[in-house]
């Protein structure tokens, strides 16, 4: 039944052949098309999904940068009233010494005993310095002490007035002090050599 006498059988078989072959082509490419598609709106939702969690990290970030940049506009302020308040308290503290001075210096005026007016003083000097080391200030012994370089600044050498001041401070021209451990002020001090 292939061929026929005048060929009609076979063009239709052909056609139908080829349309059956098309028709193959056309699902399977729909079915190509569809895969893509499916494919296609997949990424889509990947990059939808991307660009919100993009759009959050960015939030987040300027949310984070703003509140570090508040912190560090606090610090600063809280950091420069300290500095600007902070010696508030040392001198409060310090206003019953020179209320102190301030009697002494009204009764010096009225007072001829000298015995008293001594007194006076030294109680005024000892109420000072119970209060500096209330404070944490320190003096450094420097006086017939080896000479230390971390403590004591040389001015000047002379000859040791013994064998044992050889290498140690025969006089001290300058109290030297210690804050916390830290030194505040190096003695000032004359080594004997």
């Amino acid at each position: 039944m292939n061929v026929s006498g005048n060929g009609v059988k076979v063009e239709t078989t052909e056609k139908k052949k080829s349309a059956a072959t098309q028709k193959g082509k056309s699902s399977s490419t729909e079915k190509k098309t569809e895969k893509k598609d499916i494919k296609t709106e997949e990424k889509l939702k990947k990059i939808d999904n991307l660009t919100q969690e993009v759009k959050e990290w960015h939030d987040k970030y300027l949310r984070l940068s703003a509140e570090f940049d508040n912190y560090r506009k606090r610090t600063l302020r809280e950091k420069a009233d300290l500095l600007r308040l902070a010696n508030e308290d040392l001198l409060k503290d310090l206003l019953t010494v020179v209320d102190d001075f301030e009697r002494g210096i009204v009764t010096i005026d009225k007072s001829e005993d000298l015995e008293a007016l001594k007194s006076g003083i030294h109680l005024i000097y000892n109420k000072f310095s119970d209060f500096i080391k209330q404070k944490g200030l320190t003096e450094i012994k420097a006086l017939n002490e080896p000479f230390d370089i971390d403590y004591h600044e040389a001015v000047t050498k002379i000859p040791a007035p013994s064998k044992e001041l050889k290498g140690k401070v025969v006089d001290v021209l300058e109290k030297g002090y210690i804050l916390n451990e830290k030194v505040v002020r190096y003695a000032k001090v004359v080594v004997g050599e």
